[in-house]
């Protein structure tokens, strides 16, 4: 990071300035991703799609069988083709099962008969398909009836992840497991299929987890448990995985042809190149084929996003960040002609953008998404003006001040409305009514960004001239160490994690304007933040973070043998 100067792009400013460059690392990818070559053997690939549609009908019969069999089997079956990232095709079996279950005396709890294993499973299932099912379910187990069971304590472990306010047993439950499991990885569990699901749930518990990266592990540690799995399942699982994979390769390459005609790179070199990130973040949001409209509208703006964002953080002087937000606000192509050189750039790039989502939705009644579209990118640059005031102001909003603005710059609530602009016909005009009213669930998924991102990214936005972050805000207003902040800050993602879980149980859906892929997708954005932001700022340094993860997911398919 360094203050350099240069020379006014603007034509009519001669004069040196000062600007704050952030000397963003470089993308790892270059053109990687848009010499995307399709499949050259058509007959192996209908040949995978034949067999994928054959273990999908023997995976379902085992999947409804006998209404007689045993529900732990089912349950544990669920719970597999979940982290095998297969259940997509399943929805209306599990569903109904669950359902079942859920209506069944107790909602199929046995007090007498079922182990900590068979209880936090299905208590877990059930939490994860929106039934507000109680806690008093474990107040039966006693530490000492399961500090030997490391399958039951895992699976406890990994249910107290969907706790909501008021469950003390469930938070003393996910501190004991959590500690516990710890040392039994310490004192050496012995390296077989349970150790290494300790060790990946430890890292990243199911419930905080990507979908896409749960698949790509979970075939590793399914394989290696070669007593228990099922064969057929297995190969589903991973003929999948590669076909899915070839999918995002697919439209990764088409984005990445898009991304590099518009030359960012060398027009714009202060700023980050995030495209293929950005591609990550939206197949985080919605991996499924069906949703490939969604992806490349998120793609798109989490990348034009970006370079916006940095334009007001690391490059843009207050009276050209003034004329950019007069001519969003505008929203002419006419506005252009005010703007300097390096700002035309990218403001003729956001109006392309817009008349494509105009070509798409512009019709069949459904003129409405482009204006929620719209109006959701000018409050987002309101947000970044606001913070370029106080920076230049030299201002120190209260943390709660803060916070109004920050949780919309953050751009959570600009990358909804385009997840929803691109979702499908069962997004109606009152999702996006209730989206952009700010509902508890909006409010608490907001607060998750904003703190993890400033936590992680403050410091290095303080080595240049950067606005307040609300760890600083924090600081002063409550005069309190940096480590006190942190400490009370991870006390709120708790509670935000908390108000997620609620949000997502059926009977706190007041709305039948919310569909559950809506809900889905919220839960799935807070998981991108946690895998983004745990350790670092995964989508800044992400050379440090998320090169293995893209490798992972979008170079290489899985072997099948």
């Amino acid at each position: 990071m360094s203050l350099q100067s240069s020379f006014a792009a603007s034509p009519n400013i001669n004069t040196k300035i000062i600007r704050p460059l952030a000397n963003f690392q470089p993308s790892f990818w270059g053109d990687h991703f848009i010499t995307y070559a399709p499949p050259n053997d058509m007959q192996m690939y209908e040949s995978c799609l034949k067999q994928v549609d054959e273990f999908k009908e023997e995976v379902r019969r085992m999947l409804v069988g006998d209404a007689n069999n045993e529900s732990l089997k089912k349950l544990s079956l669920i719970d597999s083709l979940q982290r095998l990232g297969v259940a997509y095709h399943f929805e209306e079996e599990i569903e109904e099962i669950l359902e079942q279950i859920h209506e069944a005396p107790d909602h199929g709890f046995d007090d007498d008969n079922d182990d900590l294993y068979t209880v936090a499973l299905r208590f877990r299932l059930l939490r994860q398909q929106g039934y507000n099912v109680s806690c008093d379910v474990f107040k039966r187990f006693k530490e000492e009836d399961f500090i030997n069971d490391v399958s039951g304590m895992l699976c406890l472990y990994e249910a107290t992840h969907l706790r909501v306010h008021g469950e003390d047993i469930l938070d003393e439950a996910l501190e004991f497991t959590t500690t516990r499991l710890n040392s039994i990885v310490t004192d050496g569990l012995k390296p077989h299929p349970l150790a290494t699901q300790v060790m990946h749930a430890l890292k990243q518990p199911f419930h905080k987890n990507l979908p896409r990266i749960e698949a790509r592990d979970y075939i590793s540690i399914y394989q290696e448990d070669y007593k228990t799995n099922n064969e057929s399942l297995l190969k589903l699982a991973k003929l999948d995985f590669n076909l899915l994979q070839s999918i995002h390769q697919q439209e990764l390459s088409q984005l990445s042809k898009w991304w590099k005609e518009l030359d960012f790179v060398s027009k714009l070199p202060y700023a980050r190149d995030r495209l293929v990130e950005s591609y990550f973040v939206a197949m985080g949001l919605c991996f499924e084929p069906q949703y490939a409209l969604a992806r490349k509208m998120i793609t798109k703006v989490a990348a034009l996003i970006t370079i916006i964002d940095d334009t007001y953080d690391a490059y843009g002087t207050f009276e050209e960040l003034q004329l950019f937000t007069d001519a969003v606000e505008r929203w002419d192509h006419s506005a252009m002609d005010g703007l300097p050189e390096y700002m035309k750039v990218i403001y003729l790039a956001l109006l392309d953008f817009y008349n494509e989502i105009e070509e798409e939705f512009g019709k069949d009644g459904q003129s409405y998404r482009v204006y929620y579209a719209k109006e959701a990118m000018k409050t987002q640059v309101r947000s970044y003006f606001m913070e370029a005031k106080w920076l230049k102001d030299g201002y120190i909003p209260t943390f709660e001040v803060y916070m109004q603005n920050a949780s919309t710059s953050i751009a959570y609530i600009l990358l909804i409305v385009y997840s929803l602009v691109g979702m499908g016909d069962f997004v109606t005009k009152e999702t996006f009514v209730w989206a952009m009213n700010n509902p508890k669930l909006m409010k608490a998924s907001s607060l998750i960004f904003r703190l993890m991102d400033d936590m992680k990214a403050h410091k290095f936005e303080q080595e240049r001239g950067h606005v307040c972050s609300a760890v600083e805000c924090y600081m002063k207003q409550y005069d309190v160490s940096e480590q006190e902040v942190y400490d009370e800050f991870n006390r709120r993602l708790v509670d935000s994690w908390k108000d997620v879980n609620e949000a997502c149980m059926k009977p706190m859906m007041t709305t039948a304007a919310v569909p559950r892929p809506v809900l889905s997708m919220f839960v799935n954005y807070d998981r991108n933040i946690d895998v983004l932001y745990k350790y670092k700022d995964g989508f800044t340094f992400t050379n440090e973070i998320l090169k293995d993860l893209i490798t992972s997911l979008f170079v290489d398919p899985i072997p099948m043998y």
